[in-house]
């Protein structure tokens, strides 16, 4: 890529976009094209065409999606499948109509198995069925890998597929009612600190912050504790859903995002597999290749943001795969590796969290 070359970030106010954005205006990058929801609904096929028509871009960082925790892909499953679906089809289809030099996909690794060998490889990919929890939207990235491998193939253009680990950073959602689990341990147990310390002041900046359902820091205290209560937030205990035993991995968003701007201006989709007569798993894993359970994650929060009580592990609710980490062999391979430890992110993500 040329620094005055024409990219376009779809989702650049999210986790991973804002992160590329910024990765590339540091670059020296200068022609980037930003859309945000109200300018541009990625689900409406003649908005998408109308946009590639017009702007042309060179380059495309498909980095758009609905996401969310465990309780969100179970609850809006439809939601999950088909609004994803919907952006990366027309994202990557009006891509090809319009020429882009080369288009990089963000999936997951929730594509994998729930009983994918462990470290999940990219060849692990369809061997076996999905997490019941996620299944929707792990479908919804598969095809988006396979629709881009499929236009490679027939129209030979140079469109790759990265799927990224568990990923925390700048910009996360703080939302209880929808986070991933890192954000929102960091949220939950600063509100159990505050809780210990009878620190209403603190409560009430983190809810005008952050509302939850609605309820704000101008509720009255007794709604406040309601409302802490119900998502676990108690004086003297925080719950967590699940055992705690499961593993996961956690990459910072910014190495994601250092990792996404390095494979757009080094690899191209014949770089991305080794065997010419069965074109497959061509997808890259990005990760760090090291895993920790979520007790030993709330532990590490708990240390950082100096939290004292105690941690109730709620076994009644679903624990989802128990293992998860990828295999970044390929990754490295191809010349790039993380470089920000777990404590280091946690420290810089609750340091964001309280200053943003």
């Amino acid at each position: 890529m040329k620094k005055k070359s024409r990219i376009y970030v779809a989702g650049h106010n999210g986790l991973v976009g804002s992160a590329i954005v910024k990765n590339l205006l540091s670059k020296g990058y200068t022609n980037l094209i930003l859309k945000n929801h109200a300018e541009l609904d990625l689900t409406n096929q003649n908005n998408v065409k109308v946009f590639f028509e017009k702007e042309q871009p060179e380059y495309v960082i498909l980095a758009a999606a609905k996401v969310g925790g465990i309780i969100a892909n179970n609850t809006y499953r439809a939601d999950f499948i088909y609004q994803n679906m919907m952006i990366q089809n027309n994202v990557i289809h009006h891509s090809y109509l319009s020429g882009v030099k080369k288009l990089l996909f963000l999936g997951s690794t929730c594509i994998y198995p729930k009983d994918a060998q462990q470290p999940m490889s990219e060849n692990c990919l369809l061997t076996s069925e999905l997490e019941y929890t996620n299944e929707p939207y792990a479908i919804a990235k598969i095809s988006g890998i396979k629709m881009c491998e499929s236009y490679n193939l027939q129209y030979n253009t140079n469109f790759i597929s990265v799927m990224p680990t568990n990923l925390y950073g700048p910009n996360d959602n703080f939302n209880l009612e929808k986070s991933h689990v890192l954000p929102a341990l960091i949220r939950k147990i600063h509100l159990g600190r505050c809780l210990e310390e009878n620190n209403w002041k603190a409560i009430r900046v983190d809810l005008n912050k952050n509302p939850i359902e609605g309820i704000d820091g101008s509720a009255s205290n007794e709604t406040c504790l309601s409302l802490l209560n119900k998502y676990g937030v108690r004086k003297g205990e925080i719950e967590i859903w699940g055992s705690g035993n499961p593993k996961r991995e956690f990459l910072w968003s910014e190495d994601m995002a250092d990792a996404c701007v390095f494979l757009i201006e080094n690899i191209d989709f014949k770089n991305t597999y080794s065997s010419k007569i069965n074109v497959k798993n061509t997808h890259i894993n990005i990760g760090t290749g090291i895993d920790i359970s979520i007790k030993e994650l709330a532990m590490k929060i708990k240390k950082c943001i100096g939290y004292k009580s105690c941690f109730n592990f709620n076994i009644s609710k679903p624990d989802g795969t128990m293992k998860k980490i990828t295999n970044v062999s390929k990754l490295h391979k191809l010349g790039w590796e993380h470089t920000v430890s777990l404590e280091m992110g946690i420290q810089k993500m609750y340091d964001w969290y309280l200053n943003k």
